[in-house]
């Protein structure tokens, strides 16, 4: 049944607060709009959405007409000339975001004033410019999103600002600190990327702490380059200052998602009272009257490729045929990817499989190893198939997470012409990518 008609039958409208019974699950939730012929969208009190298809709802009945919340009341801003100065520059995200519940729709502030209203904390911490720079959705970024951001980092800086925090969906927001770690090639103040898992007018939101987090590291700290400021533990009570290239989205959902891989924390920031606690003794300093270097070209022909069982020589091909120049392979254990013929099974499905990896190389095009692992690194001359790989032309990855190494690799080609310098970069230090040695604490916490 049409969500409009149903709606209709029951004496029930968007905004509503309800309780209906689908099969044997009993759901409380509110109507918001739905696009579907079909379904009829609640807002579950997590937060989150959920469609349910109207023609198995046994029962519905409305508990109240639900509330709505709707722009903040603005207050005024006065600068104190004592508070240093912090530009926030949005790209989307629910970090300054509300819910009007009778809608369902997100509404979105990005001025100062309202961002005062919604985190007045932040008055006693700096004084701020908030600015949207472009919708830029988590899951739909480009390599020239990244260049953007760095172009407006670079802008802020100039203004003499002590940092700057990047607001970003969390999907792809460590994928972005990397990509941006090596689009600033100086960064003499801080750039930090936060997000938040739900909006901000929600009780269990995490938006107020990150940012806050965020604000009191920058005005608090010496600390300069790109970082990542999120949730440190699933409590409310302190944030981690995460490593750019070293960060990766380990849980769907929980607050405490970004975990540091093959590295630690750099600081924790404590919501409570803002006291911060360097885990990092050797990070880049502040350098005053510095510019920003901004180097925002990368390789648009450049991919990921996972391995899997199962693989087919086209889906190596394919770099080849379509022009790729760059190519990092998430493979397996030391780095492997299939190719070898042990049996009968193998051998037709694998047999061009490293022809087809050979190929890629000899046409000009850079492959790069990494590990699925993602804890320890890739250690390509312990097993002949890793040597094999060498040999067609494959270059270790060392401990680079797979995602940085896509987007340094993409950098490199978009700023170096000469493929063997390009080469030598991927395998050296640049932004902290790549670990000389990997200390046996640096693996991740159980969820």
């Amino acid at each position: 049944m049409n969500p409009a008609v149903f709606l209709k039958k029951h004496a029930l409208k968007e905004g509503d607060f309800v309780e209906l019974l689908e099969g044997e699950q009993l759901i409380k939730g509110t109507i918001v709009p739905c696009k579907s012929d079909s379904m009829l969208s609640l807002k579950l009190e997590s937060g989150y959405n959920i469609d349910v298809e109207t023609g198995k709802i046994k029962s519905i009945k409305k508990i109240s007409a639900g509330k709505t919340v709707g722009k903040p009341a603005a207050i005024s801003v006065k600068k104190n000339p004592l508070l240093p100065a912090i530009s926030i520059l949005h790209t989307g995200g629910t970090i300054a975001s509300r819910v009007d519940y009778r809608t369902g729709a997100v509404f979105s502030s990005f001025n100062p004033q309202d961002l005062l209203s919604m985190f007045p904390e932040l008055s006693t911490i700096a004084n701020f410019e908030s600015r949207l720079v472009r919708n830029m959705w988590s899951d739909d970024l480009r390599f020239r999103h990244i260049g953007i951001i760095a172009e407006e980092v670079r802008k802020e800086a100039s203004k003499g600002v002590a940092g700057v925090i990047v607001g970003m969906g969390t999907d792809n927001l460590a994928v972005a600190a990397a990509a941006l770690a090596f689009a600033l090639e100086e960064c003499p103040l801080p750039v930090l990327l936060v997000g938040a898992q739900k909006s901000s007018d929600r009780g269990s939101s995490d938006a107020a702490m990150n940012l806050i987090c965020a604000a009191n590291f920058i005005a608090k700290t010496d600390f300069s380059g790109v970082a990542i400021c999120m949730h440190y533990s699933p409590s409310d009570n302190a944030c981690a200052i995460l490593p750019a290239c070293k960060t990766r989205k380990l849980h769907t959902s929980r607050r405490d998602a970004f975990r540091a891989v093959n590295d630690s924390v750099i600081a924790t920031v404590n919501y409570g009272n803002g006291q911060i606690d360097f885990i990092k003794k050797d990070y880049k300093r502040k350098i005053s009257g510095a510019k920003v270097l901004a180097k925002p070209n990368f390789e648009e022909r450049v991919a990921l490729l996972k391995i899997t069982i199962n693989m087919f020589p086209e889906q190596f091909e394919f770099f080849s045929k379509n022009g790729f120049k760059g190519l990092v392979i998430e493979g397996t254990g030391l780095g492997h990817t299939p190719g070898h013929m042990p049996d009968e099974i193998t051998k037709k499905a694998h047999k061009k499989i490293f022809p087809a990896i050979k190929k890629f190389v000899k046409l000009g095009g850079i492959a790069v190893m990494t590990s699925q692992c993602l804890f320890g690194r890739v250690q390509m001359r312990v097993y002949n198939k890793g040597t094999d790989l060498l040999e067609l032309g494959v270059i270790s990855g060392e401990d680079l997470l797979p995602e940085t190494a896509f987007v340094k690799l993409a950098w490199l080609l978009g700023n170096y012409k000469d493929k063997e310098k390009v080469k030598s970069l991927m395998q050296k230090n640049l932004r902290g990518e790549i670990n000389e040695r990997i200390p046996l604490d640096s693996a991740a916490g159980d969820f």
